[in-house]
């Protein structure tokens, strides 16, 4: 099962996706946005403060089921989205879109979202896209990068201190290195079509992006 959740990010930094999701699930703003696109969201989550009473009264009415939460609440409206969807649906691959390009706050928020122990279960099932970028997470262990065709850097960004970083098949290649605080490993490309990394300790965000 495909997952796509809208959040309420500028629809100009949305990337192209097709109709292929399973189920489309609008945060908030998000919700408006497809509505106005012809898009019906299968489920709608939020506090809806971003919308005014004639914006909110067209996304209750457009949408089959709305579940609505208090603005001042522990979770901001994406966090809460992720937990329902995987109350909901457990297997489910999950791309977040209208995440990026606005706020700083928030799009900070968005990127840690991997480091929430909550969602460690799922770590492999989060993806966050724009136009520019496609996000992944990787825990310990060994993986193999598959390279996106429409992006050209790679980078590895130390969500927290990671132990023994290793990167072969790319172009700045590292044989077990330390990185003891956050650290962004920016502009890497492939040398092949896949890239292999390990790591002993931490949590790593994959980035694959290009220029837009």
């Amino acid at each position: 099962m495909k997952i796509l959740l809208v959040a309420g990010g500028d629809p100009n930094h949305w990337p192209a996706f097709s109709q292929d999701f399973t189920k489309i699930i609008g945060i908030d703003r998000g919700n408006l946005f497809l509505l106005r696109r012809g898009i019906v969201p299968d489920l709608a989550i939020g506090d809806f403060d971003s919308l005014n009473e004639d914006e909110r009264k067209e996304v209750f009415a457009g949408v089959g089921e709305v579940l609505t939460s208090p603005a001042e609440k522990d979770d901001t409206d994406t966090q809460l989205a992720l937990v329902k969807t995987f109350e909901r649906y457990p297997e489910a691959e999950v791309t977040l879109i209208g995440a990026t390009g606005g706020r700083l706050d928030h799009l900070l928020a968005n990127l840690w979202l991997g480091v929430e122990p909550r969602f460690s279960p799922f770590i492999s099932q989060i993806k966050i896209a724009d136009q520019g970028n496609v996000v992944s997470y990787i825990a310990p262990g060994s993986h193999q990068i598959a390279k996106i065709a429409s992006m050209k850097y790679l980078a590895f960004c130390c969500l927290t201190p990671v132990r023994k970083l290793s990167l072969k098949n790319v172009k700045y290649e590292l044989s077990k290195v330390d990185f003891l605080q956050p650290t962004s490993l920016a502009s890497n490309e492939f040398l092949t079509g896949q890239a292999e990394v390990s790591f002993s300790e931490g949590l790593i965000a994959v980035i694959q992006s290009r220029d837009v």
